[in-house]
């Protein structure tokens, strides 16, 4: 009994563990659009991504080169921060 619960336990961490490795994707690229009211942004390598509602705008506009942290939502590309880099 002693040993399937070790099993069980040790099987639990491994799982969780590899879940944290997948979690956030960093991309950078330069704007090509940015849409405020539909909260989405493009960049021009064609990653489409979806801004939350709370999204604060750092000044984004076409041409500008940025750093985007994000993790899938479905099919979708849900943006967790976008940060502009020089």
């Amino acid at each position: 009994m002693r040993k399937l619960i070790m099993s069980v336990a040790a099987a639990a961490v491994l799982a969780s563990g590899g879940a944290a490795f997948a979690a956030v994707k960093h991309t950078t690229g330069t704007v090509k659009t940015y849409d405020g009211t539909a909260m989405s942004l493009v960049l021009d390598n064609g990653s489409t991504f979806t801004l939350p509602k709370a999204f604060k705008n750092p000044g984004l506009k076409a041409g500008e080169k940025v750093r985007v942290s994000w993790d899938m939502s479905g099919k979708h590309k849900i943006a967790e921060a976008v940060r502009i880099v020089k």
